[in-house]
């Protein structure tokens, strides 16, 4: 089986995503909403994809460690019965940093991977948060493509190598609408401190992509910033997310960061987006740019 993302989709956290915005999100044409961190019965994801007429959900991604892969292949099932075509499964090993039970992660996908396939998941239902040559390989093998978080086009060329032709893959972009870099930065950059300045599987990759312990000490670098944070005016991100298009993306999900967040309740270092109108009026301007 093949989804057909489309060429760009937003993402946004499962549970700030309502109805609502995903109706918004698709009148604006957008083909693809990517839904982070649902939990493992993926309540919620049918209300999203009722409300709308073709839009594609994806779970983006589903942790592995954070429930029974039997009832997540169950809400597969369930879903895609209801909504043909129109699903995604997503999953992720997460990070040993945030997760407990973290061990082997390559030999705990593995078994998730098994009990997604006697649950009737296709191998080209699911996706896997894939960074890394091993998890490329393992993804390449067993599902339909990579969503790939917190890289770089170089990364999506890189990728694209490791998966072959075959492979469906989707990078995720963060992007800033402001024309003014130094503020642009101001704005991205605590969003890249934390968390993933301090989670090993996003450095070691961004070492592996040439970025020093200099770039990734302290609140990251400027040229680590920019890399990780398209900012300027609409034209000026649309062209960079067709950067990763060029270097073999299929599709790309979009993270938009605005000045407007909240405290996350359990990590006092981490600021979580507001989605607001503010967010809603920067889709709005980028999708006068990309279609």
């Amino acid at each position: 089986m093949t989804i057909e993302l489309g060429a760009y989709g937003i993402w946004q956290p499962a549970a700030l995503t309502t109805p609502a915005m995903a109706v918004e999100i698709e009148a604006l044409g957008f083909t693809t909403l990517w839904a982070a961190g649902p939990p493992v019965d993926l309540a919620g994801i049918g209300e999203l994809l009722e409300a709308t007429s073709s839009l594609v959900v994806g779970s983006s991604i589903l942790n592995i460690w954070q429930g029974d892969p039997a009832v997540a292949a169950a809400a597969y099932q369930r879903i895609t019965q209801r909504f043909p075509g129109r699903f995604w499964l997503g999953i992720g090993v997460g990070h040993p940093e945030q997760t407990s039970e973290f061990t082997k992660p390559l030999a705990a996908l593995k078994q998730y991977l098994d009990v997604l396939d006697t649950g009737g998941v296709p191998v080209g239902g699911r996706a896997i948060a894939a960074l890394g040559p091993k998890m490329l390989e393992l993804t390449a093998a067993r599902s339909g493509g990579a969503l790939p978080y917190l890289v770089t086009p170089e990364h999506t060329r890189l990728a694209r190598t490791a998966l072959g032709p075959g492979s469906v893959l989707a990078p995720e972009q963060k992007v800033v609408l402001d024309t003014d870099p130094e503020r642009a930065r101001a704005t991205g950059r605590p969003r890249i401190k934390h968390p993933y300045l301090g989670l090993t599987n996003y450095t070691n990759n961004l070492r592996r992509l040439g970025f020093t312990d200099d770039d990734l000490s302290g609140d990251g670098s400027d040229r680590l910033i920019d890399a990780l944070v398209a900012h300027g005016d609409a034209p000026t991100i649309a062209r960079w997310l067709a950067e990763h298009k060029t270097a073999g993306a299929d599709h790309v999900a979009i993270q938009v960061i605005t000045t407007r967040h909240a405290a996350h309740p359990d990590l006092p270092d981490v600021e979580l987006q507001v989605y607001d109108d503010e967010v809603v009026s920067v889709y709005r301007e980028l999708a006068a740019a990309l279609f």
